[in-house]
């Protein structure tokens, strides 16, 4: 996702510092004119506005919080926006700091997958003061089509906490339905045509369930990345003591898709799941 969001920035003319991990997963940017650092603190040091999007919380607060990292070597007034879907405590740990050094600080997790950033329409979730989210706002319409800011540091990371949470409740629906046909002697592609396109159908529905049909498992979101996002949502959730029975469900099933093996297929996996039982 990293890479096409990168890129949109580059073709709309702005000068871009790159890097990551795996510096051949850069490859494309380098060519098409972006220039190459060996660490996050370097690239930071080299731009006025600073923009990540990593793995696992423990990687921004690494990216970020280090010695040698994003906040210790951004320049003077530098805007950071870290687009990882994290934990809402982070970023308001990441905000104050960068607070305290005079920087501004987004966080501004996204929803739409792989198609979603090769496509620039991705949904942009914000959380910061309003002058930080309005001068990011050009950068974001390059990126996404729906964008907001929802309130102060952390509200983006609720509001993709909120979203994670209907998506995986979501994915046990369809899921379901289809098993449930299957072993009723229907054809389950012809029952997802019937009722993909009224109260049953959703993205996932129209998106997800007819690669599962297909048999491609293939990550568009990793089953161990939605791991990740159900883990943060049920620690939010029991810091604002609230009961998500659903929630613990999704949770419970896709540790099982994972124990079988699975956690570097898509999250339509959790299919595959339900016919091995």
């Amino acid at each position: 996702m990293g890479r096409s969001m990168a890129g949109h920035l580059l073709k709309a003319g702005h000068p871009l510092h790159v890097f990551n991990r795996t510096k051949e997963k850069a490859a494309a940017l380098l060519e098409a004119g972006a220039t190459w650092h060996d660490t996050a603190g370097a690239a930071a040091a080299a731009a006025d506005v600073v923009i990540t999007i990593v793995g696992f919380p423990t990687d921004v607060e690494q990216t970020y919080l280090g010695a040698d990292g994003v906040i210790a070597r951004a320049r003077p007034g530098a805007l950071l926006i870290d687009m990882t879907t994290s934990s809402p405590v982070l970023a308001r740990r990441i905000a104050e700091a960068a607070k305290a050094r005079g920087l501004e600080a987004l966080d501004a997790p996204v929803s739409g997958g792989d198609v979603g950033a090769r496509e620039a329409r991705l949904v942009i979730m914000v959380g910061g003061d309003e002058a930080a989210f309005q001068r990011a706002k050009p950068l974001f319409e390059l990126m996404g089509k729906n964008i907001a800011r929802l309130g102060p540091a952390g509200a983006g990371q609720h509001c993709k906490m909120a979203n994670q949470i209907a998506v995986a409740v979501g994915m046990i629906s369809w899921c379901e339905g289809l098993v449930y046909a299957q072993k009723a002697g229907l054809d389950p592609a012809a029952v997802h045509a019937s009722i993909s396109g009224g109260a049953a159908g959703s993205w996932a529905m129209t998106t997800l369930a007819p690669r599962a049909l297909a048999g491609n498992f293939e990550p568009g979101f990793y089953v161990k990345h939605l791991l990740k996002d159900l883990r943060i949502a049920l620690d939010s959730a029991a810091e604002l003591k609230l009961d998500l029975p659903g929630l613990a469900l999704a949770k419970q099933l896709y540790d099982r898709v994972a124990a079988q093996g699975w956690q570097d297929k898509g999250t339509q996996a959790l299919f595959r799941h339900y016919l091995s039982l």
